[in-house]
């Protein structure tokens, strides 16, 4: 039996790095005294066994008294422990001891006892009739693997003291297992909540952003076959865009395989999009696992990227304000329902991230009286570089977008009840409000009716609802119809790249409350699947040349659709197409054209049609290369703007050593020895 288990969540924790700071601080000033400590081995002293005199070779055990590691599965211990603490006040007054105090709150939670059990093994072990009993290898490798995501999170190094070759032995040495008694509580805490068989737990609260760095590397290792975590920049506060990857082959492109991306908390007030591509990458992860065939075969047949914060610095100060009205001392709280069209919207900057993109819309309307213009891949003009602060996050997203393949994208936002699709801005410019299409306009039309379809109630007449004023056209609308802007992240992905985006709008409130999410999950989950498998409609392809090799950059043409795609590094296409007739080309520079004539039945969602183009002499059309800035796409940042690297700070073997994070005051305060072994690359 399969069981799907949620678990919502009503506690919320918006707590700032400086509250947690002052909190730890505390505790660690308690633990913390100014005697002078007694020298003990270090861990290279300790790893060659070098640490015990005469006397100390007969382990003596004694009860345990260690207040953090009372929990453990056995009740004495003895001094020197494994990394060479020589008595009960050593240990306490050193870093490793401290650490496991705190890691709980370092980690918000994560690996939480599993780390603390871990660590006290090693320095409280295990003694039983005198003798030091050494904890288990594999009991350590099973904790690293699944915790060590937890630690990149927070910049933190894996502590030296649970390193599993130094510390730690195989079962053949008579080792023990310090969670035996953990996992036996768990196991009988999941037979309480499932009868038999597998289940999915998703946590439908609030995550910081930690929280959702550490889900999100918890979830790529958990399903590592199919998965992996990578980061397309930083923000403007150094927050790394993280992303999750979805393949049966992760970390490359397979052949014809489409890849899609999904974006949430563009505006860092529009939380609920974040939160529900964090449970979507969960939710795909152990469904998988499962065996559920329709996420198995998405999986298998489609790349996925998830981006679920784009803007980690807005979402900070939104949940901040939040936090602060569901103080019961603020009289003016107003809880969820607060002014969250404005707190948070905007990045570090200030800069309203879905006005910030090159505005090509505009070169598209101003050059389409030439004849052989393109409508794709226009280049950024240079002028967007020396006239427009550019954020890091826009530049991080469009060098995503240049680095991959995408077909379609979904940005998800908040404050309407509504799809809108490309063009978002007018084509007239003086009209706030103007109906205007882009060539793909029934593509796109199809694409937002898929997503507003399988939603429970966008795209029903209920007039009485959130987005009324879209009840009639069945919650989908063009953009600049809507309302027209400039700089847009959709207008931008359809003509620099191949990729499709439609803005999925998932309601009034922008920052819902958490009773809200897991009725929200519901509403979307369904939407989010079809809108993936939507990728799968129309042709696909590969252009080769004579010899069999594939031809980069070859353009697709569609007759009557003034808007081409081209093909990827190996020469795989994919094309989205309505059912009907269709006179496709293949041409590339150098080729012949090649032309067919090919019928899309609506019983085949996607059919295949490669093409193969002999080499001969082309002359170039002069109407194209007349037009100015249209043969330098490849001329991205000209002015290097964010590829110069600053001054690096090196490490004592030549290795790249970075500013100390913010938990390292923890531990800096207290005139304890420094452990910079926490610190990566130092």
């Amino acid at each position: 039996m399969i069981t799907t288990l949620y678990v919502a969540a009503t506690a919320t924790s918006f707590s700032s790095g400086t509250a947690k700071m002052h909190t730890v601080l505390i505790l660690l000033s308690s633990l913390a005294t100014c005697w002078s400590v007694p020298r003990r081995c270090s861990p290279e002293e300790a790893a060659m066994g070098r640490c015990r005199t005469p006397a100390e070779n007969r382990p003596q055990c004694m009860e345990m008294v260690l207040g953090y590691c009372q929990d453990v599965p056995y009740s004495h211990t003895t001094f020197p422990n494994i990394v060479g603490h020589r008595s009960r006040q050593d240990l306490e007054m050193g870093a490793e001891y401290l650490l496991l105090s705190v890691i709980h709150g370092l980690l918000n939670g994560e690996c939480s006892p599993d780390i603390r059990l871990l660590g006290c093994s090693v320095l409280a072990p295990r003694c039983q009739d005198n003798k030091l009993m050494k904890p288990c290898r594999s009991s350590c490798e099973m904790v690293k693997k699944s915790c060590i995501h937890a630690f990149e999170a927070i910049q933190m190094a894996w502590p030296y003291f649970l390193d599993c070759d130094r510390f730690f032995v195989g079962e053949e040495e008579g080792c023990y297992d310090p969670l035996s008694e953990l996992r036996e509580k768990q196991e009988v805490a999941f037979a309480n909540i499932s009868d038999s068989g597998f289940f999915t737990i998703i946590q439908f609260t609030y995550h910081t952003n930690s929280q959702m760095f550490s889900i999100l590397k918890k979830t790529a290792s958990k399903c590592s076959d199919i998965s992996q975590t990578y980061s397309i920049g930083r923000s403007v506060e150094g927050k790394d865009l993280l992303a999750i990857e979805f393949s049966n082959n992760p970390g490359q492109h397979d052949l014809l395989e489409p890849e899609i991306k999904l974006i949430g908390n563009m505006h860092g007030n529009e939380v609920l999009g974040r939160q529900l591509l964090i449970y979507l990458a969960q939710y795909l992860c152990s469904e998988y696992l499962l065996g559920n065939e329709r996420i198995q075969t998405i999986i298998n047949t489609t790349r996925i990227h998830i981006l679920p914060s784009m803007n980690p610095d807005g979402y900070e100060i939104a949940a901040s304000e939040v936090a602060d009205r569901n103080d019961p001392e603020n009289i003016n709280q107003e809880g969820h329902e607060y002014n969250g069209w404005t707190s948070g919207r905007a990045n570090a900057q200030n800069l309203d991230l879905n006005r910030n993109f090159p505005d090509l819309t505009s070169i598209f309307y101003n050059r389409r009286r030439f004849r052989h213009f393109r409508s794709h891949h226009i280049p950024v003009p240079e002028s967007y570089w020396l006239n427009k602060v550019v954020a890091p996050e826009t530049y991080a997203v469009m060098k995503w977008i240049r680095s991959y393949p995408f077909v379609i994208s979904a940005s998800l936002h908040g404050g309407e009840l509504v799809i809108s699709y490309p063009f978002d801005f007018s084509r007239h410019p003086q009209e706030e409000r103007m109906y205007s299409p882009t060539p793909d306009e029934q593509i796109f039309r199809q694409l937002a009716r898929t997503y507003a379809d399988a939603h429970a109630t966008m795209s029903n007449n209920d007039t009485d609802r959130c987005g009324a004023s879209f009840a009639n056209k069945g919650g989908i609308t063009n953009g600049a119809q809507w309302y027209s802007f400039a700089g847009g992240m959709s207008d931008f992905n359809y003509l620099h790249s191949n990729c499709y985006e439609i803005t999925v709008e998932l309601g009034c409130d922008k920052f819902p409350s958490e009773e809200e999410l897991y009725p929200e999950w519901l509403r979307n989950k369904e939407a989010l699947l079809s809108f993936m498998e939507f990728v799968h409609r129309g042709i696909k392809g590969i252009v080769k040349d004579e010899h069999g090799n594939g031809i980069k950059g070859a353009t697709i043409s569609v007759r009557g659709m003034r808007h081409d795609i081209t093909t990827a590094v190996d020469g795989d296409y994919w094309r989205l197409l309505n059912p009907g007739v269709h006179i496709v080309t293949a041409a590339a520079s150098g080729y012949s054209k090649v032309s067919k004539r090919i019928h899309l039945p609506r019983t085949v969602q996607v059919g295949r049609v490669d093409f193969v183009l002999k080499k001969v002499p082309r002359e170039p059309s002069l109407d194209y290369f007349n037009i100015p800035e249209l043969d330098n796409y490849d001329r991205f940042d000209p002015f290097n703007q964010f590829e110069q690297s600053s001054p690096r700070v090196q490490g004592e073997n030549g290795e790249e050593r970075t500013e100390k994070p913010w938990w390292w005051a923890y531990f800096s305060q207290l005139g304890v020895s420094a452990p910079t072994w926490l610190l990566r690359n130092y």
